[in-house]
């Protein structure tokens, strides 16, 4: 009897504590998109084209403020409203540190600047090899050193966002320096997840498919050269800049909390063959 009285008790606690939690869950509204941009500072590498460009006007768009990290102060489009340029050659690891460091403390952070040095494996470069790594990986590795320390100086629980690539883990022929380069993104950005994590600081990766910016119009303009890639593609189609920017939005927003250290693959089921 005394069993029995303990058990219906136990059940009748825990149905108890479900239904509260159940109010409780359905008296939380998700918060808008715009609601948690608004007035949220943001870096943005490699924003003045393709990718970048769209991420940042996005972020605009949503009431965000964006410093804008630009390679060179010559030629460079003027500064859109809500944002302030960062002139900085990213490959300087000593000048790359200080400049990030002397915006202070952000909210987020996408590590967007890139580049592809196409070469064959037979004729990879000391220096195509130096330069993708360099900005690709490592240039990555040193600004999120400087954004990470004023986010947890500032107890701030931010959001870094890592642009990587499908051919980070599947590759394609004449891209070796462009593969291992996005491959160490992945593996850098799990070690930040792991490392950064107990600061409320979450890592992720964003890994696109070829994107139609205009320089990757250009790129896979050869039918030769795109059919085979496309072949894999369920959807039937490469990803536009609107793709990868919803997918680094909702990285960068709170309705990605309990995401940490993983990748968003952005390549209509390229890799699902």
């Amino acid at each position: 009897m005394l069993r029995s009285l303990c058990k219906s008790h136990l059940i009748a606690g825990r149905s108890m504590a479900v239904q509260t939690l159940s109010r409780n869950m359905a008296g939380q509204a998700p918060q808008m998109m715009e609601d948690y941009f608004k007035d949220k500072k943001i870096i943005v590498t490699g924003s003045c084209a393709g990718m970048g460009e769209k991420i940042t006007q996005r972020l605009l768009d949503l009431g965000a403020f964006v410093y804008a990290v630009v390679e060179k102060e010559e030629g460079a489009a003027k500064a859109l409203p809500g944002t302030k340029q960062i002139f900085c050659d990213v490959s300087n690891w000593e000048d790359t540190y200080k400049k990030m460091y002397d915006i202070g403390p952000v909210h987020g952070l996408v590590n967007n600047a890139g580049v592809a040095v196409i070469e064959s494996f037979f004729d990879v470069t000391e220096n195509g090899w130096d330069k993708t790594l360099n900005i690709n990986a490592r240039a990555l590795v040193r600004i999120s050193q400087a954004v990470a320390k004023n986010m947890i100086d500032a107890g701030i629980k931010g959001s870094i966002v890592n642009i990587s690539s499908t051919i980070s883990t599947r590759a394609i022929p004449d891209h070796t320096t462009y593969c291992a380069s996005k491959g160490a993104v992945n593996q850098v950005t799990r070690t930040m997840a792991i490392e950064l994590g107990p600061y409320g600081i979450r890592t992720n990766n964003v890994n696109p498919t070829v994107v139609l910016t205009r320089m990757g119009k250009i790129a896979w303009s050869d039918p030769k050269k795109s059919e085979p890639i496309m072949r894999r593609i369920p959807l039937g189609r490469f990803a536009e800049t609107d793709d990868i920017a919803n997918a680094v939005i909702f990285m960068l927003s709170d309705y990605s909390t309990m995401v940490n250290g993983t990748s968003l693959v952005v390549d209509g089921g390229f890799l699902a063959g």
